[in-house]
């Protein structure tokens, strides 16, 4: 139930007529997906969404949202999507799905990102809570020379190796993803210009200053509401 209570808030507060709505990935969008259509059938809301992944667009057309992408809806008012990490900043850790490329270029077409997530995801500082570092998806000819280059940058990278198939993870992109673990806090912003800059990566899943608001699930059945600090 509090799950649902922090997903219904966040898309009362934030979808209106009219809304373009970015929807993200992974098990928070099934729940706000559901509460939109719920929400579009009694208010008659007209919503388009655009989804950062196959599982956001299979959810849209099954509950029968108004489906566009972003050759047709280059500019969104709001992007839902969960994390699996916030640091009090709301610098993300995203991509433990794979789809981190994607959300991230959706996420960079809103004029406001909002994040769902559960207590467990909210952290002091990223590493915290997640341990399995940060997605990277990378050219699958560049993965060893961007492994040896992480390395450099401070970071123990494994290349994610898939469960039901032999071999690596294949992303939508046909791309590998190689999730660079981490021991102690970096510089973030620095650290995401050090792996933009470096050549075979596509994109991480180190999401700095993208978030505006962040509607956590608390263990004791409320929603804490956290909103990006004013820095001065």
């Amino acid at each position: 139930q509090w799950y649902q209570r922090r997903v219904r808030g966040a898309v009362r507060e934030h979808v209106y007529d009219g809304c373009r709505l970015g929807v993200g990935s992974g098990s928070t969008v099934v729940y706000a997906v559901k509460h939109l259509s719920a929400l579009v059938n009694t208010a008659g809301f007209k919503v388009t969404c655009v989804p950062t992944s196959f599982q956001a667009r299979q959810l849209i057309i099954e509950n029968g949202l108004h489906l566009s992408d972003l050759s047709q809806t280059p500019e969104l008012d709001v992007v839902i999507d969960g994390a699996d990490e916030c640091d009090p900043f709301l610098n993300l850790i995203k991509g433990g799905g794979g789809c981190q490329l994607q959300e991230k270029i959706v996420a960079a077409c809103g004029k406001k990102m909002v994040v769902i997530a559960d207590y467990r995801k909210k952290s002091r500082e990223l590493g915290e809570q997640w341990k399995k570092g940060i997605p990277i998806e990378v050219v699958p000819m560049a993965y060893v020379p961007v492994m040896n280059k992480l390395r450099s940058f401070g970071l123990d990278p494994v290349l994610r190796m898939a469960q039901n198939k032999a071999g690596p993870v294949v992303t939508d992109n046909s791309n590998f993803v190689v999730d660079a673990k981490f021991c102690q806090p970096h510089n973030w912003d620095v650290l995401e210009t050090k792996l933009s800059r470096t050549p075979g990566i596509v994109e991480t899943g180190l999401f700095v200053d993208y978030a505006s608001v962040a509607y956590f699930g608390m263990e004791d059945g409320s929603v804490s509401v956290v909103h990006k600090p004013v820095l001065k």
